[in-house]
């Protein structure tokens, strides 16, 4: 995977999203993150150089001080709509898996530039696919911003699901990853009835 948009949304404060794209792919996997840790990824992303170090900055100094290699970072797993990830790291004497937030895992991947991977299961339970070949992922990272969507929950439950597919297909084309999350999460939510 690797991160192909960071989304802000103007109708939540400190409601971001950040999009892991499938390389060779057309399946996306938005992940919700707070306003600090998507500031710590766009920093990485945009190669800022902070005056101080930020928390990411000085994990990074600290590993790399102690000859501690980040290899890759996994998200294995996906409970009540919330990832978890594990750091692969090694130093000269051992291999080992760290349990982290996805949204430090990420922060950290970017400034190491280790790979991002994970399961298949989690790609199908919360990623979306891009249908059209010309959205997939140009190399760059794109900056979304959603539009504001009134009564966006009570709206998307009066709709039928062929209306909320059609919804869905649209958003994406918007690459509203956010507000897609939240129709996606409507879709499923019914099929569990």
């Amino acid at each position: 995977m690797e991160i192909v948009a960071l989304s802000h949304s103007i109708t939540q404060t400190h409601s971001y999203a950040v999009v892991l794209g499938e390389v060779n792919g057309l399946r996306r996997l938005p992940i919700v993150i707070g306003g600090f840790e998507a500031q710590a990824i766009a920093v990485a992303l945009e190669r800022m150089n902070p005056s101080r170090p930020l928390t990411h900055d000085l994990m990074k100094n600290f590993m790399i001080a102690f000859n501690v290699e980040l290899h890759e970072i996994v998200i294995n797993d996906l409970q009540e709509g919330i990832f978890y990830s594990q750091l692969v790291c090694s130093s000269a004497n051992d291999t080992v898996e760290i349990d982290s937030r996805t949204s430090d895992a990420l922060a950290l991947a970017v400034r190491f530039g280790c790979p991002i991977y994970t399961y298949e299961n989690i790609l199908e339970q919360a990623g979306v696919l891009m249908e059209d070949e010309q959205h997939k992922d140009s190399g760059t990272m794109e900056s979304v911003t959603s539009e504001p969507v009134s009564s966006a929950n009570d709206d998307l439950k009066s709709l039928s699901l062929t209306d909320l597919n059609n919804l869905l297909t649209e958003v994406l084309e918007q690459e509203d990853y956010i507000r897609a999350i939240v129709i996606r999460d409507e879709i499923k939510s019914r099929g569990r009835k």
